[in-house]
């Protein structure tokens, strides 16, 4: 069975053999304030920067989820308002959470096939503490490209940059330099099991959430960063997440290959999409499609069937998501699925919905 469901996804088969490991070597139940956790924390921190080109004067974090992440830029680095740009239900729901705690937040949609002209947004007023955008929305498949997250970056004077990142960290080569804050989850181009997300800051973000010390909750930014100095975490940590993604991260690819992979096999999942099936792509504009979550659209009665007839082939397709829930189904394009998986996929649609 291959599963191409974009979230919790695939895992690497290797799994197998690191939980053996962890259960083996004692992780389980290694104290989380010890030397020997510091040290994984602090090899796992030295292979995040290595293997994703994430610069040195950047910091990682480690808390739960993503949506963890919105919870904590909203309560350390927002002591105003946030304005999110968004195109799909993800960069909503972290508006709507975000408004929750700071109701004078703003945002703006946009749509699938458009990629919005930065210079006729607005800019953010002087009280936006944060502009937020989403880079790979999974529940769309849209992205919004390194030219467009740059150009945005340039224009927000005082404002920082955050971006979730969730469906595309550690499968897309990102730029980090062109933003402040960026976060995602091990379930998707990690192949891990969910669990654990990450979030890495810039010195200007971490300088920020210095000067405004929020200290109210747990979870806040200060605190994680004094924790931090001495690679610890303000909570009893996932230790075994932590461990599985040290063990992903030492026998991965460095994050340049990982990205041309990916990006190679996208470019030919669409142009067969684009030409010879019943279904055709989600997104329309080429400059705004996924590269690690693939949409496709059709009758809601054909992707019905074409979801019942792939899981009987061994072939698991991801449901679609809000508005296109019933009209699309979602294929994900992440590190842990390996080739054969979309080549068995692509014979199944030349065979059956050609």
């Amino acid at each position: 069975m291959y599963t191409f469901n974009p979230g919790p996804a695939q895992v690497y088969p290797e799994l197998r053999g690191y939980l053996q490991d962890a259960f083996d070597e004692g992780w389980l139940s290694v104290p989380h304030r010890g030397e020997r956790f510091t040290g994984l924390m602090r090899q796992t921190v030295a292979d995040l920067k290595t293997k994703l080109n994430i610069p040195q004067d950047y910091t990682v974090y480690f808390l739960s989820s993503a949506t963890e992440c919105w919870e904590v830029l909203a309560q350390s680095l927002t002591p105003n308002k946030s304005f999110h740009l968004y195109s799909g239900a993800f960069g909503e729901k972290w508006f709507e959470y975000a408004k929750a705690l700071r109701p004078a937040s703003t945002s703006q949609h946009f749509g699938l096939n458009e990629l919005p002209e930065v210079y006729t947004l607005p800019v953010p007023a002087d009280d936006t503490d944060l502009v937020c955008i989403t880079q790979n929305e999974t529940s769309n498949a849209t992205q919004l490209r390194d030219g467009f997250i740059l150009n945005l970056y340039n224009r927000l004077g005082n404002a920082l940059l955050a971006v979730d990142a969730t469906s595309s960290l550690g499968g897309i080569q990102l730029k980090y330099i062109k933003a402040d804050i960026w976060f995602g989850s091990v379930q998707k181009c990690f192949g891990l099991p969910a669990g654990l997300g990450l979030m890495v800051l810039s010195p200007r973000a971490v300088a920020r959430f210095r000067q405004i010390n929020e200290r109210s909750h747990y979870n806040s930014l200060v605190s994680q960063y004094e924790k931090m100095l001495n690679f610890q975490t303000t909570h009893t940590p996932n230790v075994l997440g932590i461990y599985l993604l040290s063990r992903v991260l030492q026998d991965r690819e460095p994050i340049k290959a990982v990205h041309q992979h990916l990006l190679d096999r996208a470019t030919k999942l669409y142009d067969y999409f684009d030409q010879a099936t019943q279904l055709t792509p989600l997104v329309q504009n080429a400059e705004t499609r996924s590269t690690t979550v693939i949409g496709l659209q059709g009758p809601p009665a054909l992707i019905d069937e074409v979801k019942r007839r792939a899981l009987a082939q061994g072939l698991q397709l991801g449901n679609g998501y809000g508005t296109w829930k019933a009209s699309s189904l979602r294929i994900a394009n992440f590190p842990a699925i390996p080739d054969a998986a979309y080549e068995q996929l692509v014979q199944f649609f030349a065979r059956e919905f050609a």
